[in-house]
């Protein structure tokens, strides 16, 4: 039985383990422009301004293994209201001399770096979807082509105050060990191909959206699994939009014989790659 996601499901947090919470807290609060919203511990739960909904978690490990090249984050991407936000971003990161790539995509203008313990992050914009290349079949169209940075810092009105009200994240990018089978099981969940990069890299996502899960190859081919005690990513969740769309996921999981936990109104699973998924609504 094929079961599609609804169009409103949006990535709701990503949670990361990191060896120094202290720097890291910093780090996204200063210069991406996240709010500590709560310390607990060895955790820190962030958010955007003017908003009390966390949307990442810091957890500092004290005896984290030894970084491998493994599956596992590549980044997480930030999606802001505006070019006008973007252009505040890109402002404050050269200001303060942080190392940055960029691209349009086509579909939106992206901002690239990494944080001290070196996980990905992307900070972008859409475009209208009108600008969109969308095909019949669905396809979502994407291209990598030199950011119009005059333009998008013109956008600007350089008030920075950290990532603007609105802002939230759009999708999650992965490190995988084998792509079919990765889109086999995305799809097996919901999520439906839009746009395939020769055998390097697919991209996902519930209803017309260019993508929500971003995977690739790049690193190497069966590249080994993630450990439970790695640096990186921890776990990543999607917010669906009614509680029927939930227990319509927990019967489909179960048709599929698709192995879950269920906890305080989440689901939990493992996609093949070792990372861990959580659906709430």
């Amino acid at each position: 039985m094929s079961m599609q996601l609804p169009a409103e499901t949006i990535v709701k947090q990503v949670k990361l383990k990191v060896a120094n919470l202290e720097v890291m807290t910093e780090f996204y609060t200063g210069m991406i422009g996240l709010v500590l919203l709560k310390q607990d511990g060895n955790t820190t739960f962030l958010g955007t301004q003017d908003s009390s909904e966390v949307i990442l978690i810091l957890e500092e490990l004290s005896e984290p293994a030894v970084k491998m090249e493994t599956t596992g984050l590549y980044h997480t991407a930030f999606l802001l209201p505006s070019r006008k936000d973007l252009g505040n971003s890109l402002l404050w990161l050269l200001q303060n001399q942080v190392e940055i790539g960029a691209a349009d995509h086509g579909y939106s203008e992206a901002i690239y770096l990494s944080d001290p313990e070196g996980n990905g992050i992307e900070i972008y914009r859409d475009k209208p979807m009108f600008e969109w290349d969308i095909r019949e079949d669905g396809e979502i169209v994407g291209v990598t082509e030199e950011l119009d940075g005059d333009a998008v810092v013109g956008a600007a009105d350089g008030n920075w105050l950290g990532l603007a009200p609105g802002s939230r994240i759009g999708h999650v990018h992965l490190q995988v060990a084998d792509l079919d089978e990765t889109e086999a099981f995305f799809e097996k969940l919901g999520f439906s191909l839009k746009s395939n990069f020769g055998r390097r890299a697919k991209f996902f996502a519930a209803g017309n959206y260019h993508h929500h899960i971003g995977t690739n190859n790049w690193a190497g081919l069966n590249l080994p699994l993630m450990t439970e005690n790695q640096l990186g990513l921890a776990w990543y969740s999607f917010q669906l939009p009614s509680k029927e769309s939930f227990d319509n996921l927990v019967k489909h999981l179960d048709s599929q014989s698709i192995d879950y936990l269920v906890e305080n109104q989440e689901v939990t699973l493992q996609d093949p790659n070792g990372m861990l998924i959580k659906f709430q609504y």
